[in-house]
């Protein structure tokens, strides 16, 4: 569906000056994915989307959509192709001086569409995010979930394939945010679109997305499913944005209470099935080791359950060995933790 081939975005001509905005990008999100990208501000997350309706324009590499290299068309073919890429901004980019039927059908009128079909149309998508009834109201009347509303429908109208989002949850608060997700969750499925979120809010990340990237400096520095990257990260900026959400930051008395006792400490990570199972109490039951649980957490993850807790191990090492195995096989995340990683 979208294939975005090592991308580079370079500013400005004078060596002395160039501002290097993407290094390398590789990216592959699949029909029907909502797929997230998430960074800190400057890492290149808006640069990343604008390369991808070539409202910035890459300095090399390509973007296919559908197989299509964008950078290989004409400007009367991309104009076509940009019909097919709907986009939704976080400040709403409203026409002030237009109802909220004017605002939806704008996309409509400057393709020269009927006027007949230009109103059913805004009708059913006004219909779709809620607000039929705010047809001849004005984006100042408006709540600020009501105006992404208002965006979302202004981006479907010409039935687009890619609907690509901006940090649009950005300026909404937590309780809006859930609805607008929700919103694109049901445009995702009713419509069959496939969904780009760009933003740095990590709980939009685990509450919508099917796969996500980290970038940073503008290299994807981690990528993959969110149940696998939340459950392993790999780089410090992704424990980081993790955290944020996971709140698994190990207290400081917890801390001390480690480096006091003896034996190792260990992170069990369990996921799915796994959960169902009473792991620890199967452990010790199996093998002569002794567990103690320091601290720990269980959540959910796009409606998978998700345990990560911080046991204490005490026992002969072999006999340790064998118990790390035995949860091993049972699907669970077990790593040793020094005592500098708490």
């Amino acid at each position: 569906m979208l294939l975005l081939d090592n991308v580079h975005k370079v500013y400005g001509k004078n060596k002395e000056k160039k501002v290097e905005a993407l290094k390398g990008i590789n990216l592959s999100v699949n029909k029907g994915e909502i797929f997230g990208v998430v960074g800190f501000s400057g890492a290149g997350k808006s640069t990343l989307i604008r390369c991808v309706n070539l409202l910035e324009r890459p300095t090399s590499g390509k973007v296919l959509i559908n197989g299509v290299d964008l950078l290989s068309l004409s400007k009367k073919e991309l104009r076509q192709q940009r019909k097919k890429i709907g986009m939704i901004f976080q400040q709403y980019n409203l026409l002030h001086s237009k109802t909220i039927f004017q605002n939806v059908a704008m996309p409509l009128i400057l393709d020269g569409k009927p006027k007949q079909y230009i109103k059913e149309k805004v009708t059913e998508l006004l219909s779709f995010v809620g607000l039929e009834d705010r047809m001849s109201h004005y984006p100042e009347q408006l709540s600020g979930g009501q105006k992404q509303r208002v965006g979302i429908a202004r981006a479907l109208a010409t039935d687009p394939d890619i609907l690509l989002c901006d940090e649009a949850t950005s300026a909404l608060d937590p309780s809006t945010t859930e609805s607008v997700l929700d919103l694109l969750r049901k445009v995702r499925d009713e419509f069959e679109v496939t969904i780009l979120m760009i933003t740095h809010e990590m709980n939009v990340i685990r509450d919508i997305c099917d796969k996500v990237a980290v970038i940073e400096g503008g290299v994807i520095v981690e990528q993959g499913s969110v149940i696998d990257v939340f459950t392993e990260p790999k780089t410090g900026i992704t424990r980081s944005f993790v955290r944020t959400i996971l709140n698994d930051d190990t207290p400081h008395s917890i801390k001390e209470l480690i480096k006091a006792n003896s034996g190792k400490t260990y992170r069990i990570i369990f996921k799915g099935n796994s959960t169902n199972i009473p792991l620890l109490s199967d452990t010790a039951k199996n093998f002569s080791v002794d567990l103690n649980v320091f601290h720990g957490m269980i959540t959910e993850l796009q409606g998978i359950p998700f345990g990560n807790l911080l046991v204490n191990m005490n026992g002969d090492s072999e006999e340790i060995t064998r118990a790390i195995q035995f949860m091993k096989d049972r699907e669970a995340i077990v790593k040793e933790v020094t005592h500098d990683a708490l």
